[in-house]
């Protein structure tokens, strides 16, 4: 007697598994080559400040032009791609990027600096919106997961960068930064990849998603109120980041009397802590909920941040590990948070809140550099040392699933 065999359907869903990870990760990979580019930008601001004899108002100027124009640009793509995907304007991102960083490595004057700084920054709204809506499309339901990992490898490549301008820029001179600009050619090559990839689960995908992308858990006024919040809670974050990635350096040498290349090692500790933090942050949203984790990530920062600035170089760097593993942790819940008000407008709400990380960060680091200019670095440090009290806002954010990704 013959007995019939149930199909099997556990390999073709592993099969699928397996393929939407390695996208996640070709992302993510592709996410930390584009930082890593980016990251220069900043690493280099020292030998720019000396070569070219800019007071801290200029170099925050570089940052707010850089960030400003990715921060203006990435919503609106990002709300085009919404209604039109465009999976294969992923690899023009590193392409962009590629002519910015060549063009900072020949300049020879500030106006040069300026634009190319500006063709970094559209590389990054080029890039952001679409890969974080693929980082969450090959999630396999685990938001949290999926933005840290994505995230981690942004902040790995921000944290690189600091490393490879050390090795390779500083010894050899601002020319030398064409050396990290071959990065971008296998950033090309795996975004074709995920484009492709993309492409294809739009094709087999556009109805359910269609359906999908009008459900909504939250009303109209809690969406308007929580979206009021988060850029609240996002000007803390980002602000107080601003005074460490983009005045740390200056901090360390006026404060300590430390030379250039040591303050690249401590700022790659600082960049290594928040990257740390990006992947506790998806963890624990995946497990205690996305409102939770935004609460604990910005308002514990707060004893650490109060205490640096009164510190000795030793304690300094020790209180930048917690600071940068807490505060980071909290980008990656407020995406998900968001994404999960608005699901049918991924693409926006990743270019807005990627955006507005860029122009936040830019904004703050023109209105920082200004301040430290009237002042001091000292200064600047001491009172952004009280941002993390924002994070008390969290308080009012409406309450979501206690952890979205299950469902």
């Amino acid at each position: 007697m013959s007995t019939a065999t149930a199909p099997n359907t556990s390999a073709p869903k592993a099969a699928a598994m397996g393929a939407a990870l390695s996208i996640l990760f070709s992302a993510a990979i592709c996410h930390g080559i584009n930082d890593t580019m980016q990251a220069v930008l900043l690493s280099v601001y020292p030998m720019l400040h000396e070569n070219y004899a800019l007071n801290f108002a200029q170099i925050g100027m570089i940052t707010l032009v850089y960030q400003v124009t990715a921060s203006i640009l990435q919503p609106v793509f990002g709300t085009f791609t919404d209604k039109y995907p465009l999976p294969y304007v992923l690899p023009l991102a590193p392409a962009c990027t590629l002519i910015g960083l060549l063009l900072l490595a020949v300049a020879g004057s500030y106006t040069t600096i300026l634009i190319a700084a500006a063709l970094i920054g559209i590389g990054s709204s080029l890039f952001h919106p679409e890969a974080s809506r693929v980082a969450r499309l090959s999630s396999g339901g685990r938001f949290g997961f999926a933005q840290s990992i994505f995230q981690i490898g942004g902040n790995a490549g921000s944290a690189i960068g600091p490393l490879l301008t050390a090795l390779i820029v500083l010894p050899r001179g601002q020319w030398a930064i064409a050396w990290i600009a071959p990065l971008a050619a296998l950033a090309v090559i795996l975004l074709s990849y995920v484009g492709r990839w993309y492409a294809g689960w739009l094709k087999d995908h556009t109805r359910q998603a269609s359906i999908k992308a009008h459900l909504r858990s939250f009303r109209k006024g809690e969406v308007v109120w929580a979206l009021i919040v988060l850029v609240i809670l996002m000007f803390s974050k980002f602000i107080y980041l601003t005074s460490l990635q983009v005045f740390y350096t200056f901090y360390l040498i006026g404060h300590f009397g430390i030379t250039q290349q040591e303050t690249q090692l401590y700022l790659f500790i600082l960049l290594a802590a928040q990257a740390l933090g990006i992947i506790f942050g998806g963890f624990f949203t995946d497990r205690i909920g996305t409102k939770a984790m935004i609460w604990v990530s910005i308002l514990g920062a707060l004893p650490f941040a109060l205490a640096l600035p009164y510190t000795n170089l030793f304690w300094t760097v020790v209180l930048t590990v917690p600071i940068g593993l807490i505060i980071s942790s909290a980008f990656s819940a407020m995406v998900v948070y968001a994404q999960d008000l608005l699901p049918g407008r991924v693409g926006m709400i990743s270019g807005l809140f990627f955006g507005l990380a860029f122009g936040l960060g830019g904004i703050g680091a023109a209105a920082l550099g200004v301040l430290a200019d009237k002042t001091s670095i000292d200064f600047v440090f001491k009172v952004c040392a009280f941002l993390p009290i924002l994070g008390f806002f969290a308080l009012f954010l409406p309450k979501g699933d206690k952890a979205p990704a299950a469902a």
